[in-house]
C-alpha cells in the first residue's frame, strides 16, 4: 500500500490569499459607499414622512375649523419630529441618537432648525417649518440630495 499525502503547495496557498485580498480591496469601499447611500435614503424617507404628516395634520385641522399654523414638530429633547405643537398628536417618533461630535447620518434640532448631517462629508442640510411646510433652507444643491 502506497503511503501518499496530498496537500496544497505553497504557491497555490499564496495565490488564493492574493485573490482573497484583491476581492476584499474591492468589496470594502463598495460596502462603505452603500452604507452612506442607505443613510441618505433613510433621511429622504424621513423628510417625506414628515411632510406627509404635516399635510395630513393640516387637513385635519381645516376639517375641524382650526386654521392656525403648525408651529413646531417637537416638544421633547429626546425625540425629533415627535408631536405637533404642544399636543400629543404624533408626527413620527424619531429618537435623537448621539449626533454630537463628528458623527454623520443623523438629525439634530436647534431653535427652529432641523439639521441633517450627511454621511461621508462635511455638509449639513437645514430644514425649517414655515407656513405649514417643511422646507429646506440650505443651498439648492444640498437640498437636492434629500428631496
Amino acid at each position: 500500500m502506497k503511503n501518499s499525502k496530498e496537500a496544497f503547495s505553497m504557491i497555490e496557498l499564496v495565490f488564493v490569499i492574493v485573490v482573497i485580498g484583491i476581492l476584499a480591496g474591492i468589496a470594502i469601499p463598495k460596502f462603505a459607499a452603500s452604507r452612506n447611500d442607505a443613510q441618505n435614503v433613510r433621511a429622504k424617507t424621513t423628510v417625506a414622512a414628515v411632510r406627509n404628516a404635516i399635510s395630513t395634520e393640516r387637513q385635519k385641522r381645516i376639517l375641524r375649523g382650526d386654521f392656525t399654523n403648525i408651529e413646531s414638530l417637537s416638544k421633547n429633547t429626546n425625540f425629533i419630529f415627535d408631536t405637533f405643537d404642544a399636543t400629543d398628536v404624533r408626527v413620527i417618533e424619531y429618537p435623537i441618537r448621539g449626533c454630537e461630535g463628528d458623527k454623520r447620518g443623523c438629525w439634530t434640532f436647534a431653535s427652529s432648525t432641523y439639521t441633517y448631517r450627511l454621511p461621508g462629508g462635511t455638509t449639513n442640510i437645514d430644514f425649517q417649518l414655515k407656513g405649514n411646510r417643511f422646507v429646506c433652507t440650505s443651498s439648492s444643491t444640498s437640498c437636492k440630495k434629500l428631496e
